[in-house]
């Protein structure tokens, strides 16, 4: 059903502002409220909920550049031990959204409300009738960009990367989430769900952790390194607490942010890219095959795989712009992967790694 409060022909104006001075005019379908932000774009075609609820996309302005947004709505909540099924996070993590063309009216067999509705209960502004075509194009040749959308009042820009975004994003105390006899420590800096899920669905438990956590403390039998928002340089505790797993011996997995932080430790740097990779569509080659998998991908940063140490060898480049994907060290017991293999939505090619993850275990 349509939205009780949204008329596009009485919808209150907003304006997008970009650092560079650009405006660009909308309706409010959301919250009501002034915001500022990095304004990024994603080019998948659906998963709006999913997208909106990742907290890799934590300060930012999500640019949905498919132009009909909304029509098939939003879930019910689907929690089981604390977890949504529905949902990557327990709640919406954009600053704002940007789209062109939103529908009130929405239909599926699993909606509940409109995106609209959900957008106004968790108090996050979004403007419809936006030219997201143009703003595309923008970022594009200039790159993200900061900016801001007014609606009730002026507001100043913000960039989120000048702050530890992980800390802001991650859990304040360990969970333990029972599935098997096998124990998985996993670094939340921002984790999605479904990393939780895919890895007890292989019968492993899971200790979910904070961001800095002394895990010199724990007895488990693997170590994931979530995905998570913002600059991987802040968390430089981190990358400490991941040398010493590995000098324990103890299998490691990364993945987005994971996979730099897990690189970080392996001598390799890393560096903002212009616009990111934000989609589901994502080629990626394995080194040293003709293997070609198609994944979900949402990161700011990239790793420079060429200050590797020698232990270390490139699993996977960017087909598009040849940028790493992916880093194994030689013994085969630690790995990592910029893009997401427990994708949802997106395309399962990856979803094997969580099986060779499992493997390591034993």
């Amino acid at each position: 059903m349509p939205d009780s409060f949204f008329n596009p022909a009485s919808a209150q104006k907003g304006r997008l502002i970009l650092e560079d001075g650009s405006e660009f005019t909308g309706f409010s379908f959301g919250y009501p409220k002034s915001v500022a932000g990095e304004v990024v774009f994603n080019t998948g075609m659906v998963g709006y909920p999913d997208s909106m609820t990742d907290p890799s996309y934590l300060g930012q302005i999500l640019t949905v550049t498919y132009p009909l947004v909304g029509n098939y709505g939003i879930p019910d909540s689907n929690e089981q031990d604390g977890l949504d099924r529905n949902f990557e996070s327990s709640g919406i993590q954009i600053q704002a959204l940007l789209v062109a063309d939103y529908s009130p009216e929405h239909s599926h067999w699993k909606s509940v409300r409109s995106l609209g509705n959900w957008l106004e209960s968790q108090q996050i502004p979004a403007l419809t009738g936006i030219d997201t075509r143009a703003l595309t194009k923008k970022l594009r040749d200039a790159g993200t960009m900061l900016g801001k959308i007014e609606i009730d009042s002026p507001i100043d820009f913000y960039d989120p990367n000048e702050e530890n975004l992980v800390a802001k994003a991650s859990i304040r105390e360990p969970v333990l989430y029972e599935g098997g006899p096998k124990k998985v420590a996993l670094i939340d800096c921002g984790a999605k769900y479904n990393i939780v899920h895919s890895l007890r669905e292989r019968g492993l438990s899971v200790l979910r952790v904070p961001w800095n956590y002394d895990l010199s403390k724990e007895n488990f039998d693997g170590l994931m390194v979530s995905n998570g928002p913002g600059d991987p340089q802040m968390c430089g505790e981190t990358v400490a607490q991941i040398r010493g797993v590995i000098g324990r011996d103890i299998p490691v997995f990364g993945i987005c942010m994971g996979h730099q932080l897990l690189s970080m430790a392996a001598g390799a740097s890393t560096y903002k890219l212009k616009f990111g990779h934000r989609s589901q569509n994502q080629p990626v080659l394995e080194v040293g095959t003709n293997r070609c998998l198609v994944t979900s991908q949402n990161h700011g940063f990239a790793v420079d795989a060429g200050k590797l140490d020698r232990d270390w060898e490139e699993w996977f480049i960017n087909l598009n712009d040849d940028t790493n994907e992916g880093i194994r060290h030689k013994s085969g017991r630690f790995m990592s992967v910029q893009f997401h293999p427990e994708a949802t939505p997106g395309p399962v090619d990856a979803g094997y790694l969580f099986d060779r993850f499992r493997e390591l275990i034993g």
